[in-house]
């Protein structure tokens, strides 16, 4: 039986970037269920670095990992990311939520514009204007457009170049406690290690059940993406990602021709390979012909993926009280890819017992927010 420093359970965004960095300085082991990384839930995101989504922690922790993403890659592997602009409309009726995310873009610096119906509809021409429709928006110039396999390899590469293991179908079986070290068997293999990372995903409280750790109560949620065909003969490669400020949809281009659509649906599931539903892909295809003049004649594939969240909605980055070595990093919600750079160094801080960063207290970011302490009640 091979012992690692740290065994880290999942292969998504956040248990990959979190290992890549935990490679540099100890023997790690990356165990995944599935043939390949990001299967369940990293893989099918949207991945889109803006600061529409979440709230003021999630944000900062947006702002405090674009550097990053938008950095040159050391090497010759791929691009993490592309500028691309994101278009935040409203209808009249929605002016308070858009003036609420003007000052989260003030605040945060951002290069961004005010913009009127009229102007928003010359960026992305298939809008419909007016009080009911797009009535005023934000047009945020920094924003960026993450290649999700990029960057999930990029992590592979990093982890193996550092001497770090990665065990694909290999799905826990059983996970036990021999004297300092756990105990992980898999359908074909056993594991040791001091430091065991629960990186989950939708499965990280069945995991914490499997060593008698308390649930943090994780749900997961569904999201619904569908693919069609932009205006025949149009170029929409360079039309902007579009997210309304409340209920109702993102649109953005995707390669050619086509463009990606949800309607931000948050379904309660159990842990599960998602399938999208038939009531959610005609609810993003009526809300794109409601809101804009293009017509969903074809949806050229549709899919759904898993994002899972704490009942506070906030990462959960930290050790268990009443386990120990065992360390959960679950709960990114749909925010894992914008802010794994920052949340990857908080995993490592914390798992490596290194002095908490001025950066972060600086930004109000303190170890207790992302406690699992903090759920116990």
């Amino acid at each position: 039986m091979t012992r690692y420093d740290i065994c880290v359970i999942g292969a998504g965004i956040a248990g990959l970037s979190l290992a890549a960095r935990l490679a540099e300085h100890a023997s790690v082991l990356v165990v995944e269920a599935e043939s390949a990384p990001g299967y369940h839930a990293s893989g099918r995101s949207v991945a889109f670095a803006h600061f529409g989504l979440g709230e003021r922690v999630v944000r900062t922790l947006t702002a405090l990992s674009l550097e990053e993403l938008a950095a040159d890659p050391s090497d010759d592997r791929a691009r993490p990311a592309e500028v691309h602009s994101a278009l935040h409309i409203a209808s009249r009726a929605e002016l308070s939520a858009l003036d609420a995310l003007e000052k989260v873009h003030r605040d945060f610096g951002c290069d961004f514009e005010r913009l009127s119906g009229e102007e928003a509809a010359e960026i992305a021409p298939a809008l419909k204007i007016g009080p009911e429709h797009c009535h005023s928006a934000i047009l945020d110039h920094g924003s960026l457009k993450l290649d999700a396999d990029a960057m999930l390899q990029g992590h592979v590469r990093d982890i193996r170049a550092h001497g770090g293991r990665l065990e694909f179908s290999s799905a826990v079986r059983k996970i036990a406690r021999a004297g300092e070290d756990w105990v992980i068997d898999t359908e074909s293999d056993s594991f040791s290690a001091p430091i065991l990372i629960n990186a989950a995903g939708a499965w990280a409280d069945a995991v914490a059940g499997m060593i008698g750790a308390r649930p943090i109560g994780i749900e997961p949620r569904r999201r619904t993406v569908i693919s069609f065909s932009g205006p025949e003969g149009s170029n929409v490669s360079h039309w902007p990602f579009v997210k309304t400020v409340g209920a109702g949809f993102y649109m953005l281009p995707e390669g050619a021709g086509q463009l990606l659509a949800s309607p931000m649906d948050e379904g309660a599931s159990e842990p599960c390979d998602a399938a999208p539903e038939e009531f959610d892909i005609a609810t993003i295809a009526h809300r794109i012909e409601e809101a804009t003049r293009l017509k969903v004649a074809r949806i050229t594939h549709s899919w759904a993926g898993l994002r899972s969240f704490a009942r506070d909605e906030l990462p959960v980055v930290g050790f268990a009280k009443d386990a120990p070595g065992f360390f959960w990093c679950a709960g990114q919600g749909g925010a894992g890819f914008q802010t794994s750079p920052a949340l990857s160094r908080i995993g490592e801080v914390l798992v490596r017992g290194e002095e908490w960063p001025g950066e972060l207290a600086a930004q109000g970011l303190t170890p207790a927010l992302f406690s699992p302490a903090r759920l116990s009640a």
